[in-house]
């Protein structure tokens, strides 16, 4: 039978072994008493045996196992609470598409651009990697970025998990715009998908001019399919319905077209029974990542995470309130602080053990704050559901540390 190991053994036979075991967590998560040969076998066993060769691809740690999160068929939401920075992986990215995701040959597929221009032209990937290219971090997220009907066993992704981070690479709008020519009359662009949906919508030309571009990298590799494979148009800012995927064709007018996509869907009915159209931009918004259902605190020190996001511009500051919206205290900004780009942000907080709850408050360049909830019904109706919902969000901590989300009713 083995005997257990006293404390100067343990120390001395540790002591030859450099950068495998800390003795400092080792001796406090069990005495010198409790510890076993057994659980230094463990603890030790990674030292003894050959590790795996270089491989052609990576994978995570078999301890690590984040997920989207399936949404109707339609959609899958990022695990916000599991992630950490403000970098999305690729394979995380949350993903919403009206048909299902097309399989299109990279070698085959090609941009038109047509209409009120000096010269039509097509361009293939190809043409697009020999052109001038950009790169810039921005986030995308779906306007109907709020689950209205979850209840307080809620976690982040399951809330608010259709919004992602990426590095994108690819072309200028402006630089294609200026290839093809634009007559002095064109306002409008129709960007249009090659998915069995077909979707389609009308881009303001001034935002093709400014800071649009044609994506065909998403963090250093080729965008994703169910990212829009083999390019997209990405529009900084702007709501995840306008960076149309698969993209296939830009038509130049003077006038919008006025879809589907932006009279039946993605438009605003009012209290005043008229509608928003075109309401693209997304509004300041953030949401704490941790802690949040389902994390159980014990009292002490903490630190409470997030994100904060505007499609106007830079976040400027984030505002925390632990005591239910009483009083709140400006986090820290984790940079660098990009516009129209996750921004993180931390405050430490020590738990007393009481029932409380945790909210957070963006504030963009723009000077624009996030509302409350009551204050988004009051100015925009019901009549406005589902999108644009960029409220503030809390979080209950009970008395035994239980975190759940605050759910209100949107009555």
């Amino acid at each position: 039978m083995r005997k257990k190991l006293s404390r100067r053994q343990i120390l001395t036979g540790l002591s030859g072994v450099a950068g495998v075991v800390a003795t400092r967590p080792l001796l406090a998560a069990d005495s010198a008493e409790q510890l076993s040969l057994e659980k230094i076998d463990q603890l030790l066993a990674s030292t003894r045996q050959q590790g795996w060769a270089p491989s052609g691809l990576g994978q995570r740690s078999a301890f690590e196992s984040p997920q989207r999160l399936p949404l109707y068929n339609i959609a899958s939401g990022t695990p916000l609470q599991d992630l950490h920075g403000t970098i999305t992986p690729a394979d995380l990215h949350f993903e919403r598409h009206h048909a299902g995701v097309p399989t299109l040959d990279p070698d085959m597929h090609e941009l038109l651009i047509h209409g009120m221009v000096d010269k039509p032209l097509k361009f293939s990937l190809a043409d697009l990697k020999r052109m001038p290219s950009v790169t810039r971090v921005c986030f995308i997220e779906c306007s109907g970025n709020l689950n209205i009907r979850a209840g307080e066993k809620t976690t982040p992704q399951q809330l608010s998990g259709l919004t992602s981070q990426s590095e994108w690479t690819g072309v200028a709008l402006s630089t294609l715009l200026n290839e093809t020519g634009v007559k002095g009359k064109a306002r409008w662009f129709l960007a249009e998908g090659a998915d069995a949906a077909v979707l389609a919508r009308s881009i303001p030309l001034a935002k093709g001019l400014d800071d649009a571009m044609i994506a065909y990298a998403q963090n250093g590799e080729a965008i994703r399919p169910e990212q829009g494979y083999p390019f997209r148009l990405l529009l900084p800012g702007w709501e995840g319905n306008t960076n149309v995927k698969w993209l296939r064709r830009l038509e130049v007018s003077d006038q919008p077209f006025m879809t589907r996509e932006e009279t039946s869907k993605y438009t605003d009915p009012l209290k005043s029974d008229k509608s928003r159209l075109f309401s693209v931009v997304m509004d300041a918004r953030s949401i704490i990542t941790s802690p949040t259902y389902p994390s159980v605190l014990s009292k002490g020190w903490t630190e409470i995470r997030g994100l904060a996001w505007s499609g106007h511009g830079k976040i400027v500051q984030v505002d925390v309130s632990v005591d239910g919206g009483r009083r709140w205290q400006k986090a820290a900004l984790q940079g660098p602080v990009l516009s129209k780009a996750h921004t993180r942000f931390t405050l430490p907080w020590r738990w007393d053990g009481t029932g409380t709850e945790l909210l957070s408050r963006a504030v963009d360049e723009s000077g624009y704050i996030q509302p409350t909830r009551r204050q988004l019904i009051d100015s925009r109706g019901l009549g406005s559901l589902p999108y644009h919902l960029n409220c503030i969000l809390g979080w209950q901590v009970r008395s035994d540390g239980q975190v759940l989300y605050a759910a209100e009713p949107w009555a």
